[in-house]
């Protein structure tokens, strides 16, 4: 997630910034002359000259409207008045290049990158990991609670840093299927009744072989083994067609219902499980679905 802030942009937006402050500087220090009137190109009037009239005053320049920076009450904005308490920064809008989050809080601090790293650390305490470094910019990871947040520096001189605060919006967590259910496998027919190889505990042992071949065996039945995306089994010594073939996850048998008449044995509706029953030993199965 740190990567996403690509600390040389951040530097790079930051001399822009202060190009474009100092630019401003300049323009305001700076009176533009006055023009001058050319002379009209006329003998001199032998009558008095008539009597000219002052020049209207000039008319002052409209200051201009104050930027209004937008502090959302979020966890960006909570680290951020601690950052600012240890940096004594002043709140200033984030450059766009930078591309942060709305809820990004950009602050100035007449204090060297250097000095403010141990200072904020040491005031995050054990929520904040270690400064990452790449050239003149750094970041730092912090958590709080569940938010994950970022504290970059940028130099802007020897004596001058960029501060910014971040909560980056996070990733969607990855899919994970429910305990017991494992993800779905090549070869599953949707909507079609599974169980896993562990689910027949108690009315058959199931042995993995290696190379997706399984043997479920049973007191006084023949052994049935299976392979993982075939209908063909063998069961005893002669072989059987499976209506629909067995798959696995890579470690787990998981078993088509229709399979278990093969192995002897008996499925039947009750509520939301399938009472499996394998001669006088029964067990509710919740089926697993894809």
């Amino acid at each position: 997630m740190l990567m996403a802030f690509r600390p040389p942009a951040l530097l790079a937006a930051t001399l822009l910034l202060t190009g474009t402050l100092a630019g401003q500087a300049a323009a305001q220090t700076t009176a533009p002359a006055a023009p001058t009137t050319p002379a009209p190109a006329t003998a001199a009037p032998t009558t008095p000259a008539p009597t000219t009239t002052s020049p209207a005053p000039a008319t002052p320049a409209t200051p201009k409207a104050p930027v209004r920076l937008n502090v959302p009450g979020n966890a960006a904005s909570a680290l951020g008045i601690e950052v600012s308490g240890v940096v004594s920064g002043r709140l200033l809008g984030c450059p766009k290049a930078l591309k942060l989050s709305a809820g990004a809080l950009c602050l100035y601090a007449a204090n060297s990158a250097s000095t403010l790293r141990p200072a904020i650390k040491t005031k995050l305490g054990t929520r904040a990991g270690e400064w990452k470094l790449s050239g003149k910019a750094s970041s730092l990871a912090v958590t709080s609670g569940k938010s994950l947040s970022l504290v970059l520096l940028a130099e802007i001189s020897a004596k001058e840093t960029l501060v910014v605060v971040d909560t980056p919006a996070a990733a969607p967590a990855p899919s994970v299927a429910p305990a017991g259910r494992p993800a779905t496998p090549a070869g599953a027919v949707k909507g079609e009744p599974y169980l896993l190889g562990s689910d027949l505990k108690g009315l058959a042992n199931v042995t993995s072989l290696g190379a997706g071949q399984f043997k479920l065996e049973r007191t006084g039945q023949p052994t049935l083994t299976v392979t993982a995306g075939k209908t063909s089994a063998q069961l005893g010594g002669g072989g059987v067609t499976l209506p629909l073939a067995p798959i696995s996850d890579g470690k787990n048998l998981v078993l088509p219902f229709s399979a278990l008449g093969a192995l002897g044995c008996t499925s039947t509706p009750n509520g939301k499980v399938l009472t499996v029953a394998c001669g006088a030993n029964s067990v509710g199965i919740k089926p697993i679905i894809f």
